[in-house]
This record gives structure tokens, sequence and C-alpha cells, in this order.
């Protein structure tokens, strides 16, 4: 149960707070009304008007006690901490206090703790409160013991008594001691109407952990029977009650339907991003969870209920497979008007969708929202946890290593996996001295062995792929320190293909470290590398490779590139194109050597991409013309699209294919439509572009949906939304043509962008039969068209007989 806490004992401390002198001023007396009325938001800007001004210090004093102790009241624990930094309050028994009150609202539990022991053994008229203060940090710090033994103290106390004993009581709950805790409600003589709701709560919870989940059913349907004079906290803990005897049970679907109708009727309860936590739990427990109940929050305009029933819909549909629809309910959720630290975890969350669904510089930015909500610390950590990945996955390593070394830096649980990282990313971008030093600080620091071992292989094998001479001590090294690592294999791999690789080919010492590999129980990964090695062993002769060890070696290079080991790869491709310069297989070899290069997105293999793909120019062979629209690409991620546009026109002009003029066709509407950020005229030259490139009778009906979008996208920005509808409709009513399948990635973009323009200007009609026509197509993104349909059936009383 969450305990009543800070502002129960901020009530019982009150009378604690005397002003020093009772004619002090009208204003003080004022504020004091504001504070007992239940504002103390009004009374904190009258404090601090008040406190500005040129008081003699005993007044200024006891103003400022009277403003943190309203500080405090009001939410605003961070402001109390600057004020009572002050010198000449900051020693004294209540500014100790209201310090400690403040660091515990901010969940600053190890900070508040020293405070509050220093009270207890003071003489102050804060000293029993501060005893209580301790406890409830103890049990925040886990410490539950030392804070039961805080608690036993109070527990005659005439003040602190009852409330010190629920406490203990809640304890020995936690604790599972379930004798104890009935022992001492038993004795319980709770005088108040919330005490002795909680006393039920906690009994409750009693006959939870000893197994008897009816019984705790009935007393906690008590206490919703007749929830008046209840405090929220136990209201809520009776709640959760009901939903954990249910959980037990295993009739999780009954327990949702009272936290539902809960939160059907509270939809601006403070709780609710732990009542739609706990409801979560309840819909992962079922079998087939109904959607119902969030698909009508998710329509109702009450806020912030409809921002967190977003959020957890979009979980249900990421269970179930909905990716588009999840996104579009997360993506919702990140445009809300409701800017609180409480959607954080939601926006998190949504970063994590993306990062796994590769979309990289989408969570990067989802993260920097988050951000922007001031998170506590902790998630902050985490946040700029995850942004660090998504670059470091974005191939950004520069970027994402200096973000991992500083969270490295943080008293953190992420700190030993950024540390991990960091080292990681300096072997990326091929810096061995600060990999060295991360790494000895991560073995210093008490790093896992896995993750040592995994830093030293790694290591190794990208030194093999840059050709650095340091390659072999590096992977011997790792096979002296890690003998035991399951991943030994692959250094013994490793240490066979630099072998073999070398200027004068040591076969007998790479069939040795092939043999080794094989004795090392070898991974997937080094099996089957090993496997192609052994044939190009046995198959070299007299300085020369066959025919079918060339096929072979394109194959691993190929294999290299499907898994994303771009460097791998890349080398493979350019050994094949400098060693066979006049095979047939020369100019695929050096066409997917440069796109490994420019799939490693960094700015020098970017360079060195834009060479190589220069070089299969220079062959003039069938792959010339992919080539320099592939070196268009680059320059385009290089910043330089006058040198792009130029590769278009030359491909534009030249001999080659359809094929390739399409590509070029497109890119050059891409590069105007971007340009017409700065420069809208720019718009109506991409739009020729579009236009020239959809006339295309002999194009497929892929580059024409795609070239009508991108010319609706043009028109939108143009301020020509009617244009915009028009040729967005156009792609849905374009049947395919023979022998061809309907397209669908740009039919539905096209469709729910027509839909979009359609709902923003209320045409709630219009947008139903665009969304039908989606629905009925029956693709990827149909059950999003059809949730989003009903939606509108819904609230705009739309349904047909």
């Amino acid at each position: 149960m969450r305990h009543i806490g800070h502002l129960g004992l901020i009530c019982l401390v009150a009378a604690l707070s005397p002003v020093a002198r009772a004619d002090f001023s009208v204003e003080i007396a004022e504020a004091g009304t504001s504070f007992s009325e239940g504002v103390p938001e009004v009374a904190v800007v009258r404090l601090q008007s008040l406190l500005n001004k040129n008081l003699p210090e005993p007044q200024w004093r006891a103003v400022a006690e009277k403003l943190a102790e309203a500080q405090v009241a009001a939410n605003e624990p961070a402001a109390t901490l600057v004020l009572l930094t002050d010198a000449r309050v900051r020693d004294l028994p209540w500014a100790k206090f209201w310090r400690a009150q403040a660091l515990a609202t901010l969940h600053r539990w190890a900070d508040a703790l020293p405070l509050y022991e220093e009270l207890t053994n003071d003489s102050s008229p804060f000293q029993r409160a501060a005893v209580f203060g301790a406890g409830d940090t103890l049990r925040a710090l886990g410490k539950r013991q030392e804070a039961l033994t805080k608690f036993i103290l109070l527990a005659h106390d005439k003040e602190w008594g009852t409330r010190a004993q629920l406490r203990a009581a809640e304890l020995h709950i936690e604790l599972g001691n379930a004798l104890e805790a009935r022992r001492l409600l038993e004795q319980l003589q709770p005088l108040s109407v919330a005490e002795r709701r909680e006393r039920r709560v906690l009994r409750g919870r009693l006959e939870l952990i000893s197994h008897r989940p009816e019984r705790a059913i009935e007393m906690f349907q008590a206490i919703l029977k007749r929830p008046e004079g209840t405090p929220h906290p136990v209201l809520l803990a009776a709640l959760f009650g009901i939903a954990e005897a249910h959980l037990q049970l295993k009739t999780p679907e009954t327990g949702d339907d009272v936290l539902e109708r809960f939160t059907d009727r509270n939809h601006a309860d403070p709780d609710l991003p732990l009542l739609f936590a706990k409801l979560d739990e309840l819909y992962r427990a079922e079998h087939k969870p109904s959607r119902n109940e969030l698909e009508k929050w998710v329509r109702r305009p009450e806020q912030p209920g409809r921002t967190f029933a977003r959020w957890y819909l979009a979980r249900l549909e990421i269970r179930a497979g909905r990716k588009e629809r999840a996104r579009q309910l997360f993506t919702d959720v990140r445009n809300t008007e409701i800017k609180t630290p409480a959607i954080t975890p939601a926006l998190v969350e949504f970063a994590e969708f993306e990062i796994n669904d590769g979309r990289f510089d989408e969570a990067i930015a989802i993260l920097d929202d988050a951000r922007l909500l001031r998170p506590e610390p902790t998630l902050l950590t985490r946040i700029d946890f995850l942004s660090a990945q998504a670059q470091y996955l974005a191939r950004r390593f520069d970027t994402a290593t200096a973000a991992f070394e500083q969270i490295a830096q943080r008293d953190s649980r992420w700190a030993k996996a950024a540390l991990f990282n960091a080292s990681s990313g300096w072997l990326q971008v091929g810096n061995h001295t600060r990999f060295i030093a991360d790494y000895n600080q991560l073995e210093e620091q008490g790093g896992d062995e896995q993750s040592r071992a995994d830093l030293q292989l790694e290591e190794g094998l990208m030194q093999a792929a840059k050709g650095d001479k340091k390659a072999a001590a590096s992977l011997q090294r790792f096979i002296h320190d890690f003998p035991k690592n399951p991943r030994v294999s692959e250094a013994w791999v490793g240490l066979a293909e630099l072998a073999f690789h070398s200027s004068s080919p040591r076969l007998d010492e790479a069939r040795k470290d092939l043999d080794n590999a094989v004795d090392s129980r070898p991974t997937a990964a080094a099996a089957e590398r090993a496997d192609y090695l052994r044939i190009w062993v046995e198959e070299a002769g007299g300085g020369n490779e066959s025919q079918f060890a060339r096929e072979v070696r394109m194959k691993l290079a190929e294999l290299y590139y499907r898994r994303q080991d771009f460097a791998n790869a890349q080398t493979q491709f350019e050994i094949i194109a400098q060693e066979n310069p006049n095979d047939p297989l020369a100019e695929k070899a050096l066409f997917f050597a440069a796109e490994s290069a420019m799939s490693s997105m960094s700015e020098h293999t970017l360079d060195r991409a834009l060479v190589l793909f220069d070089q299969v120019v220079q062959k003039k062979g069938a792959m010339r013309w992919a080539a320099r629209n592939e070196q268009a690409v680059i320059e385009r991620k290089l910043g330089k699209p006058k040198d792009a546009l130029a590769l278009y026109d030359e491909v534009l002009k030249s001999d080659t294919g359809a094929s390739e003029k399409r590509e070029a066709l497109c890119g050059k509407g891409d590069i105007f439509f971007e340009a017409g950020a700065t420069d809208p005229s720019s718009y109506q030259r991409a739009i020729e572009a579009y236009d020239q490139l959809a006339a295309d009778k002999e194009g497929s009906i892929h580059w024409r949906s795609q070239a009508l979008f991108k010319k609706g996208l043009c028109l939108e920005k143009k301020g020509d939304r009617a244009g915009a509808l028009a040729t967005f409709y156009k792609i849905l009513e374009d049947e395919s043509r023979p022998g061809e399948r309907r397209e669908l990635f740009w039919y539905y973009k096209a469709g729910f962008n027509a839909a979009r323009l359609l709902e923003e200007d209320a045409k709630w009609e219009s947008a139903v039969a665009i969304y039908d026509k989606l629905v009925a197509a029956g693709g990827s993104r149909s059950e999003e068209a059809k949730a989003r349909l009903n939606n509108i059936r819904l609230e705009h009383f739309l349904w047909t007989d």
C-alpha cells in the first residue's frame, strides 16, 4: 500500500511552526489563511513577496519557516532546498526538518536520512516527526527492519502512536511476518475513520499473504462500497488488493472490471499512472484481454485519462503484433498537450519501440522530447543511455561513444554497461588508446568476465578486418586470457583467416587454427566461417584461387553483408576485386564493397565508398549507372545536393536502362523537395520531376504511386491542401495493371494522409470513405484503418444501417 506519507506529516507538524510574533503583519496572516484553506500555492506567492522585503532578521526567519512549509505542501521541494541554503537558517532545527521533507518528496532518500537522524537525537519540537520521517525514509531505501525499529519507538506516543503502529503492521506484512502483523492489528484501536479504513485494508493484505484471496476480497470490497472518509492512498490500496486477489485466483478478467469502473469515474485521478500500470498487469495475465475500455477512453476528450489510455492501448497493440497502430497511439501520446513527467516512461517505451524497428533517428528525437519533461535523475540516465545506444546502432560511433563515456561517470546502474559500450565505440572509431583506457577502467570496476572477453575479442576481430598488424596478438591474448570462453572458436577462425590472407599464405598454420576452432566447440558463426575458409585453404595452390574458391569468397562476403558486418564484408569484396580484376565477379564485388562502406555511415567510409563506386563506373559494365546513382545518394548524405544533382543528370542523359533513370529522376525530385524547406520555389521543381516519373507508362505501379505520394506532399507544403488530397486519392483509385499486384506500401501512406487532411477539415463522412478503402485492401495496416474508422463512427454518430 502506498503510505499516506508526507502530506499527513505536514498536517501533523503544522502546529510546530508558530509565527514569531502574532501581530507580525496582515500579509503573513493572509498567507496563513490561504494555507489553512488548502491552497498552499497562494501562500507561497505571498510569503515569497514578503520575504523579498527588507525585513529584520528575526522576522525574515519567521517568514522563511512558513514559506518552507508552504513550499513543501505545494509540492515545490526544489524551491525549498534553495531557500534553506541561506546561512541565516541553514543550521536551525526547523530548516533541517523541512530540508529533509523536501528531499524525501524528491525521493532523495539517502540525502534525507542523515537530516532526520540528526533531529531524532535533538530535543526540538520536530524530534518525533523526524523519527517517523526516518522510518518512512528507511522503508523507501529497502531497509524494512531498521524502519520497523523507528516506528516501534513511536508505538505508544499519544500523537504518533496509531500511525506508527499502522506503519509497523504494514512492514510486518511486507516482511511476511503474518503473526506479528495480526497481533498489531488486533491490538490497534484507531479513532478516526481514515485509520479504521487503513486497518481494514491491512487486514485484507494479511489475508492475501496467507493465501486466502476470497476473504481478502470481502475486506477490500467493504472499503469500496463505502468510500466516504477513506484517504485516497487507502482507497487505492483496496483496489490494488482486489486486483492481487484475482491474480491469485487466476481470474484477472474479473479483477480488471473493478479497476476499469474506478478509472472510468475518475479520469483525472492523480494516481492514474499507477491505476493504468495495474490494469496492464491484469491484461497481461489474461488469455484474450478486452480492449473495449481502453478504446473508449482513447475516444473521450478528458485528460489526462485519454493520454494514459493511448499509452497502454499501444502496449496492448504491440503484444497483439499491430505495430503501426501502436506507433500511431504512441505518436498521439508524444503530441499530447499534457506535458508532465508522468508520461516520460511512455516516451521511453516509444523510443525503445522505434529502436527495435531500426528507426534510430526517430527514437533520438523522441528521447529529446522526453528530456524536456524533466524526468527524475534515474530515468534521465536511462534516456541518455538509450539515446547513445540509438546513435551507436545508427553507426554514429563518435557521438555515441562520447555519450556513453559521460554516462559511465555517473553513479547509476547503467554506468558499467555504458563503459562497456564506450570501449566498443572506441574500437569502432579505431582509437586503440582510448579503448585500452576504458577497458582497464572496466576491469578495475569489476566488470563481468563476459563483457571484458567480448571487448577483447571485438578488438582483435576489428583489427583483423582493418588489416591491422596487431590483430594476431590481440586474438592470441584473448585465447590466453579467456580459454574457456564460448567464443574462443571465433578467435581461432580469425587467426586462421589472418594466416591464409597474409602476403605469403601460411596454409599449415591456417589448418591448425581451424582444427583448434573445431576442438573449441565452435559457435554457429565460427563454424560457418571455418567451413568456407577450409575450402579456400584446400583449394589454394600455385598462388592462385580457383573459380570455385572465388565464388565461395563471394558467398562469405554476402553472408557478412546480410549480417550487417560491413567491415568484414567490405574486406572480402575488395579482395575479390583486387585479386581478380578481369573476372566477371569483379564488378559485382567492387559494387558491394562500396555498398558495405556506404552502410557503415561514417564520413571516411562514405569517402571510400565514393572511390569504389567510381572504380565500378570506370569498368563501364552493367552496374556503371547504378554506381552513379549510389554516388548521388552519398553526396546527399554528405550535404552536397548540387554534386548529387550533377550525378543524377549524368544518369538521365546516359544510354542506361529505364530502371536507373527512374531512380535518378526520383532522386532529383527528392533533392528539390528537401530544398523546399529553405527555398519554397523548389517544391515546384520537385513536382515537375515527380510528374515526369508518374507519367512513365512503362514504369511499375511502385514508381507511379511513390511519385504521386511525394507530389502530394509537395502540394501540401505549398498550401494546396485540395490538390494534395486529389493527388493522394489518385493512388487509391489506381487499379493494378495486368500481371501486377496492388502496391500497398504507398497505397496506405497515401490513404492515411488523405484521411488526415479530411479529418483536419472535419469532413468525417469523406474520411470514413477513405478508411473503408484501406480496410478493404486487406494489408498490414487494415486493422489500424479499421480502428480509426470505428472511432470516427462512434464519435460522430456515422453508423450505417
